[in-house]
C-alpha cells in the first residue's frame, strides 16, 4: 500500500509565490511537507502563500532568489537547508512566456526564456541532487507545457525551453533511476494564472475552443498531478511527462 504521507519531507519549489507554484506548496504542506518557496519579485504574493502553507500545520521559509543565476542557486538552497533541511522534493515550476510572432523574436528574449524556463531547472536540480544522491532519495517534478510538445509559431522560444525540460526530465531520470531519485514532467495547457494575463484575449478563446474540456485548467489541478508525482502513488514511474491539457494534445 502507498503512502500519501509527505510529513518531514522538505519541498522546495521555485516560483512558489502564486499560480502553480503556490498550488503546490499549498496541496504538499497538505500532505505534511514542509516548503521552501522561492520568489524573484512577488514578495508579498510569497509572504501569503507562506502564511497559507503554516495556517495548514506545516514550516514555511521564503527565499528570494533569481534561480537563473548560478550564485543565487547556491544560495537559495544553502537558505533551505538551514532553515529546513535538505530538499527532499523539488518542483521547478519558475519560467516566464512571451507571446511573440517569430519575426519579434530577438536573441535577448530567447536567451531571457532560456535561462528563466530551462537554465533555471538546471542549477536548481544540479544544486539539490548531489545530498539526494548521498540520501538515496529525491523526488523532482518539471513543470513543462504542451508547448513543448507541438508547434507554437509565436511562442518560439517558449516552446523550445518546456521540450528542453521533457528532455532533462527524461535523460536525467535514466542517470540517477538507481539512486532512488525519481524525476518526471507535467506538460499543462492553458491554465489559469498570471503567465497568460497578457496573451491576446481571442487567441486565448481560440485556445479555448480547442480545448476538448472547453476551459482553462486551474493551478490547483496541476498541482495534485505534482503531489501524486512526488508521492509514492508514483512508485514505479520516472522519466515520464504527464500532459494535463483538458484533452488538448492526446499522447499515444
Amino acid at each position: 500500500m502507498t503512502t500519501t504521507d509527505l510529513s518531514g519531507k522538505t519541498a522546495l519549489i521555485t516560483g512558489g509565490a502564486k499560480g502553480i507554484g503556490r498550488a503546490c506548496c499549498l496541496r504538499l504542506a497538505a500532505a505534511g511537507a514542509n516548503v521552501a518557496i522561492n520568489y524573484l519579485t512577488s514578495e508579498e504574493a510569497a509572504q501569503q502563500t507562506a502564511r497559507l502553507v503554516e495556517e495548514q500545520g506545516a514550516k514555511a521559509t521564503v527565499v528570494q532568489a533569481d534561480v537563473s543565476q548560478a550564485d543565487q542557486v547556491e544560495q537559495l538552497v544553502k537558505a533551505v537547508e538551514s532553515s529546513l533541511g535538505p530538499v527532499d522534493l523539488l518542483v521547478n515550476n519558475a519560467g516566464i512566456f512571451d507571446y511573440v510572432d517569430h519575426r519579434a523574436t530577438t536573441q535577448q528574449q530567447w536567451q531571457r526564456t532560456m535561462d528563466f524556463n530551462l537554465n533555471s531547472a538546471y542549477l536548481v536540480t544540479w544544486a539539490v541532487k548531489e545530498q539526494m544522491t548521498e540520501r538515496g532519495f529525491g523526488r523532482i517534478v518539471n513543470i513543462a507545457s504542451i508547448a513543448g510538445l507541438r508547434a507554437r509559431p509565436h511562442s518560439i522560444a517558449y516552446a523550445v525551453s518546456k521540450a528542453g525540460m521533457i528532455a532533462l526530465t527524461k535523460s536525467l531520470a535514466e542517470a540517477i533511476a538507481g539512486d532512488n531519485i525519481r524525476v518526471n514532467a507535467i506538460a499543462p495547457g492553458l491554465i489559469e494564472t498570471d503567465i497568460i494575463a497578457d496573451v491576446d484575449p481571442a487567441a486565448k478563446q481560440k485556445l479555448i475552443d480547442a480545448t476538448p474540456m472547453l476551459r482553462l485548467g486551474q493551478p490547483e489541478e496541476i498541482a495534485e498531478v505534482a503531489f501524486f508525482l512526488l508521492s509514492e502513488q508514483s512508485s514505479f514511474m520516472t522519466g515520464q511527462t504527464i500532459v494535463a491539457s483538458g484533452g488538448r494534445v492526446l499522447l499515444p
